[in-house]
């Protein structure tokens, strides 16, 4: 029962903290624009594939804190036709073996209209619960196509820094900002 009561303490302190510290949306914006940058240079395909896209989630710095109770931020904006169409933020907590702080650079790209639709309509979108993410692991070389996955929702994990190894979408809750 404590374990939940800290994990409960823990999501309420980064969501209170998140409102506090939200950027500007000029701020987020040019963030967004450089994780694009880089994800297009890093991914052979990766322009191709957020064309061909019907929209695509990015949030360019998620932080990722933890000492056995972790917990996960960042806010990004979703695109679509290449114009930034609404704020996110994404939040998730965890319990288990943790220790250390990450930094990295996420995309959700929706290839399929179905699946961005329910992304948009709901309130707080959760990884595993309302939407499944298949997760492309990148390494060098990584080449992608859009026409290749039977996945609606893929997402990208990449330039992580720091000393916590996850790559993982699941439990991630994410919902609109208003920054």
């Amino acid at each position: 029962m404590k374990i939940k009561s800290l994990l409960l303490v823990l999501v309420m302190f980064m969501a209170s903290y998140s409102t506090a510290m939200a950027a500007s949306k000029s701020k987020i914006d040019r963030q967004v624009a450089a994780a694009i940058e880089e994800f297009k240079e890093i991914v052979s395909g990766g322009e191709d594939l957020l064309e061909d896209a019907e929209g695509y989630l990015v949030f360019p710095k998620v932080t990722k804190a933890g000492l056995f109770i972790g917990g996960e931020k960042g806010e990004g904006a979703l695109i679509i036709d290449g114009d930034t169409v609404a704020y996110y933020q994404t939040l998730s907590a965890s319990i288990g073996l943790q220790m250390g702080v990450q930094v990295r650079s996420q995309i959700i790209v929706f290839l399929d209209e179905d699946a961005l639709d329910d992304f948009r309509n709901s309130d707080r979108w959760e990884v595993g619960v309302d939407g499944s993410v298949a997760l492309v692991e990148l390494s060098a070389g990584t080449s992608v196509e859009s026409g290749n996955y039977n996945e609606p929702v893929i997402g990208f994990i990449f330039a992580g820094k720091g000393l916590m190894y996850n790559l993982t979408f699941e439990g991630s809750k994410i919902s609109e900002i208003n920054p």
